[in-house]
């Protein structure tokens, strides 16, 4: 049964998100403020946390800021407000998903699994890929840049590697929102090309300045390299 820590100060909804998730198979515990999540997600070995952004003492933000320093578990975001802002500045700090509040709870489940999926997924018959100076293994989930490790989270880890899949190609967006969010892009849906930037900034770009990752408007994006385009 996989474990999730739940952070979020609404009594009601905790209780009621861990009965109906323990009806998934799912375990939960809960905390009401930041600063306790915090430390019980470093404390215990959870396989992932739902976080409110709105969260007495450290905001949401905050947990999540400290956290990705210190981990890598995946998290899915909740907001109250439907404010695009909080949804693209989450997912610049590593977040892995959002999801606005109110919500459907089969929904929530099907987020849960998709980033679970994408997180522990490592069964793709070629393990290592390497284009130019870009090295990555899928059965260690590791990811080397010019000889330097890169820390990704694991929607940027599924991004590169379906990138690096076909060099030099351009990938629609809606091939890499299904290989990276696991779902198809919604009408004005950013959430994409927040990863794709974070993924770009923790690339860094080539030696003359140009991106490893660029973007062609109206089609997708393209892993560029010496030798292909």
């Amino acid at each position: 049964m996989r474990k999730i820590l739940l952070l979020d100060d609404d009594v009601e909804l905790c209780e009621l998100l861990r009965e109906y998730l323990a009806s998934e198979n799912f375990a939960v515990e809960f905390a009401h403020d930041g600063a306790g999540g915090l430390v019980r997600a470093l404390e215990k070995d959870f396989d992932m946390m739902l976080l409110d952004v709105m969260l007495p003492g450290r905001n949401g933000f905050e947990v999540l800021r400290e956290l990705r320093g210190r981990s890598t578990m995946p998290v899915l975001m909740l907001t109250a407000r439907g404010d695009d802002v909080d949804r693209i500045v989450g997912l610049e700090m590593g977040a892995d998903d959002y999801l606005p509040k109110p919500f459907n709870p089969r929904e929530l489940v099907a987020r849960i699994r998709a980033v679970l999926r994408r997180h522990g997924d490592r069964g793709e018959s070629m393990t290592r890929l390497a284009v130019g100076d870009v090295v990555l293994d899928s059965s260690s989930r590791s990811v080397r840049c010019d000889k330097k490790e890169v820390d990704l989270t694991g929607v940027e880890f599924k991004l590169l590697e379906a990138l690096m899949r076909s060099p030099g190609r351009v990938v629609p967006r809606d091939r890499l929102a299904r290989a990276a969010l696991d779902r198809p892009l919604e009408p004005f849906d950013r959430s994409l090309d927040v990863h794709v930037s974070n993924l770009r900034r923790k690339l860094g770009p080539f030696a003359d300045g140009s991106p490893r990752i660029r973007t062609l408007r109206g089609e997708g994006y393209l892993f560029a390299c010496p030798g292909f385009f």
